[in-house]
């Protein structure tokens, strides 16, 4: 028995530690779905939409029947004495009796059916509710776009550091067998030492820089779990590359050629949303100004006795119904109406002033995010030729170094300008990535429904 127990707990035991070391592997696209979703945000996103629906059914239900039941007891210990004039009996006049009417116990149950059949402000109310699930709906489709925008960002941005990391460690490697090859010969007498210290303060910052962007790179990788609803300690590899991803936005760079239809945009969108609700109460309030018709009907039993005997089979129970309409016609209220239709009068035309801010806002997106995306073709080409560039000097002046031709202080100098090649070009591999899609956000060029 004892053997088996041992048994089981290192099966669990060897469970647990293989889940805590699954990886789990992410291309960008599959990043992109898993955060659309199951991020914290998206998941909210859809049950605000959910909280629309809801809503506009609870306004529908408002115009449909309404039925309500209730049950009242009462009890009175002592009943109220009424004094009645004693003529009435066959007393003496100016005398009174005191009688008490009622019995000390009641009981009655009533149901209720109440019907609207006119209201100005529930047809209004109508259109805002189906307005606003609209808007919820652009608000939700706008919600995924960030998610998208931001996932590729996150993602683009772990891959950049993790190629930096490598692309440090490679370096730091090299330039550590360079400082060591230059110690040797210093110590043979052949290199001053200044050389020697040259190289030991360009080490020492790289080493420096190398532990910074290992850090990095789990801050990264945890910023983008965060944005796919991970908790953060969960261990993930990226299975693309940096290089990669670049090289399809510059297989897809027709999106320049592309024209900007405002109305897909879903900004544009919920703006003219809000045009539609400020016009909607501004409707409302003159709607108040209507007359409302409600119908009502009800149907009781009651009884009453000096005793609790209401649920016994001989308890007489009398019934009683009542049918009915009530009209409700607004006449005066002080300017109080008028004055609250026009403050609605004034919103609607903010909300009017509102959209056309937005959509010349959309057009300067829409320029600015095509003169992005530009920039980064070009810088992105540029970025690579330096990058060959700077590859060659240094390779030339290690050799030159090596031969007695170069100083220290002039390899450090191709060393650095190497170092800033490489980040500049792994940066603008990012940028590239990134204002492609500023610019297919704004075009509304990608499916996240």
């Amino acid at each position: 028995m004892i053997k088996r127990l041992i048994t089981i707990v290192i099966i669990l035991f060897g469970l647990n530690v293989q889940a805590q070391d699954a990886v789990l592997k992410f291309s960008l696209q599959e990043a992109i779905d898993r955060a659309l979703d199951s991020s914290y945000v998206s998941m909210n996103a859809k049950r605000e939409q959910v909280k629309a629906l809801k809503q506009k059914w609870e306004t529908t239900a408002d115009g449909l029947p309404q039925i309500s039941a209730g049950v009242d007891y009462q009890y009175n210990p002592k009943l109220i004495v009424t004094p009645l004039p004693a003529e009435i009996i066959g007393g003496p006049p100016g005398t009174f009796v005191p009688v008490t009417f009622g019995t000390q116990q009641n009981m009655n149950a009533v149901a209720t059916l109440n019907q609207l059949i006119f209201d100005g402000s529930y047809l209004v109310a109508l259109k805002a509710a189906k307005t606003f699930l609209e808007y919820s709906e652009n608000a939700n489709e706008k919600t995924r776009l960030e998610v998208r925008q931001n996932v590729v960002s996150a993602y683009a941005n772990a891959l950049l550091v993790e190629s930096s990391f490598k692309i440090y460690s490679n370096n730091l490697r090299v330039l550590k067998e360079n400082l060591d090859e230059t110690e040797k010969i210093y110590n043979e007498g052949l290199k001053e030492q200044e050389e020697v210290e040259q190289l030991q303060i360009t080490y020492k910052q790289l080493k420096n820089q190398t532990n910074n962007v290992e850090r990095n790179l789990e801050l990264s990788k945890q910023s983008l779990c965060m944005l796919l609803g991970l908790p953060i300690a969960t261990n993930i590899k990226l299975t693309d590359n940096l290089e990669d991803l670049a090289m399809e936005q510059l297989a897809d760079f027709n999106i320049l050629e592309t024209q900007l239809d405002p109305a897909e945009n879903v900004d544009y969108k919920i703006a003219d949303n809000l045009v539609q609700q400020r016009t909607l109460e501004w409707q409302l309030e003159r709607s108040k100004a209507l007359p409302t018709l409600k119908a009502f009907a009800n149907y009781g039993t009651t009884t009453f006795g000096e005793s609790f005997v209401f649920f016994d089979n001989n308890t007489q129970w009398f019934q009683f119904s009542t049918i009915g309409v009530s009209l409700n016609i607004p006449i005066f209220s002080s300017l109080q109406r008028s004055k609250r239709t026009q403050r609605a009068e004034i919103a609607m035309m903010q909300a009017q002033t509102d959209f056309e801010q937005s959509v010349e806002n959309i057009k300067l997106q829409f320029s600015q995010s095509k003169s992005d995306y530009r920039f980064a073709l070009e810088n992105y080409q540029t970025s690579r030729d330096n990058l060959n560039l700077a590859e060659r000097i240094e390779s030339k002046n290690v050799t030159k170094f090596k031969e007695g031709i170069a100083t220290s202080f002039e390899l450090r100098q191709a060393q650095e300008q190497l170092y800033n090649a490489q980040n500049s070009y792994l940066e603008s591999m990012l940028n590239l990535i990134n204002s492609k899609t500023s610019l297919e956000t704004v075009l509304n060029a990608v499916d996240v429904k």
